[in-house]
């Protein structure tokens, strides 16, 4: 490493949530790169919400990990410039007590484990996510080619069925025709 080399200036993110979806985390994050899939073990992806109340940005529950032996959790890790961890940390709703930054470690497929700040909710009462939140999920699970049994797991989820505007999914739908305009 040289001196004032790479760590001190990027983060690896484990995401498992809507920030599967590049075009989702980068809204907010533009530093955000491509590491590896990678597998958590010994967690699973539940939904909720914060202390019962509903995500006014999503207008359902929303991901979390919470330990659970034998289970595993799929997700991407991503190199971010540390410029952009307090817009991370805002856009999980940190600040406000809603998710805590933890330090998990991962599992890459070339088998190389890395240690990874990802997010985990507190106080969280279980309920299905929103149509779209889900959406953005599997949407992420499958640009970035999580396993297809996973996908699968993902696409069964059920939702509370929500039909009212989302302003954050028309943001991405936005960026994503924007980029499909970009590289026509």
């Amino acid at each position: 490493m040289e001196p004032g080399g790479e760590s001190g200036c990027w983060f690896l993110y484990y995401a498992y949530g809507s920030n599967l979806l590049r075009e989702r985390l980068l809204l907010r994050n533009p530093s955000a790169a491509l590491c590896a899939l990678a597998r958590l073990q010994d967690f699973k992806l539940e939904f909720g919400h914060h202390q019962g109340r509903t995500s006014s940005v999503w207008h359902g529950g929303t991901a979390t990990i919470v330990q659970s032996p034998g289970d595993e959790v799929w997700g991407i890790v991503w190199k971010m410039n540390t410029s952009n961890l307090s817009s991370l940390d805002k856009q999980e709703g940190v600040e406000d007590g809603i998710y805590v930054p933890i330090e998990v470690n991962v599992h890459t497929q070339a088998g190389k484990v890395l240690a990874c700040r990802s997010y985990q909710m507190k106080d969280y009462v279980s309920g299905p996510p929103s149509p779209q939140y889900k959406k953005v999920i599997c949407m992420g699970a499958k640009q970035n080619g999580l396993p297809a049994d996973y996908q699968e797991k993902l696409e069964a989820i059920e939702t509370n069925n929500y039909a009212g505007p989302v302003p954050i999914m028309e943001e991405i739908e936005a960026a994503i025709k924007a980029e499909k305009i970009n590289s026509a």
